[in-house]
């Protein structure tokens, strides 16, 4: 396997983990010098972990962020699988060997849609909640669930931690190629990532998103359209005019239709009023 420690916090143990684990360990990114952290590696910038894994032919690469709490993945082909695609595989793991708590992953709003179909083809319900990894942990506390995180690859797994840990996180993921002795590739089919397309609309007044009936009404219109096959998510930013309007289906054409006619909507409705002097 081919390691990326995004030359930050896991340079100096993951590599020496994955090795006392078992694994044939090639590693990249593990040369901090106090300001290189994340500079064009790491789970941010998967192009030098992709390139690796096929020039290696390695079985399965796994990049940290800087601070190690995450961690994304590359198949043996060097296509990226993301933390949805992380929590599908183990969430349907831990429920098989009988240990996912009450059969509940909890994950944030902004996970994709195929994550919520393939774990309830699994038997598996998801608990929603905010972004942000202090609520999925919020959410996993309240219920006394033991697994959760986001789509960043932030991950929790409450019997061993209680903040997203990407080394824990790598290892059960390599666990599960091991075990099963399936690629990575046809662990990650688990689930189908619907196409997603996010626009963040700027200079809009974020409070109005709420109140605003010619929004409401175009929002319920798209979601009729789109039926059980995609969703529409309004996100206010928390600190900037800033809307988030994203939108999946189940082709890139309509997301992407849909999503732009909903962002034009929330341009012309929740513009700021410009004070003149």
């Amino acid at each position: 396997m081919v390691l990326d420690c995004a030359h930050g916090a896991a340079s100096g143990c993951s590599p020496q983990v994955f090795k006392d684990a078992g694994a044939n360990v090639i590693v990249i990114g593990a040369e901090p010098d106090g300001l290189n952290i994340n500079d064009g590696v790491g789970s941010t910038h998967l192009g030098p972990l992709k390139e690796a894994v096929v020039k290696n032919g390695a079985d399965l690469g796994i990049a940290h962020d800087g601070d190690a709490d995450r961690c994304l993945a590359v198949d043996h082909e060097g296509n990226e699988v993301d933390g949805d695609q992380i929590m599908a595989i183990l969430a349907v793991a831990l429920k098989n060997s009988g240990k996912l708590k009450d059969d509940v992953l909890v994950a944030t709003v902004m996970s994709n849609l195929g994550l919520k179909i393939a774990l309830r083809e699994a038997g598996i319900s998801i608990r929603e909640t905010a972004v942000g990894d202090r609520y999925v942990l919020e959410g996993m506390r309240e219920g006394g669930f033991n697994l959760g995180g986001e789509q960043s690859g932030h991950v929790i797994f409450s019997d061993y931690a209680t903040t997203g840990d990407g080394l824990l996180t790598g290892l059960q993921l390599a666990a599960q190629v091991a075990l099963t002795k399936k690629p990575l590739k046809e662990l990650a089919t688990v689930m189908t990532k619907l196409p997603q397309v996010l626009i963040n609309v700027k200079g809009v007044d974020r409070t109005r998103v709420g109140s605003s009936e010619v929004l409401a009404q175009a929002v319920a219109t798209a979601e009729a359209t789109l039926g059980d096959t995609g969703r529409v998510l309004l996100r206010p930013s928390g600190t900037e005019p800033v809307v988030r309007v994203m939108v999946e289906a189940g082709d890139e054409e309509t997301a992407q239709s849909i999503a732009e006619h909903l962002a034009q909507v929330v341009r012309t409705e929740l513009a700021l009023e410009l004070v003149s002097e």
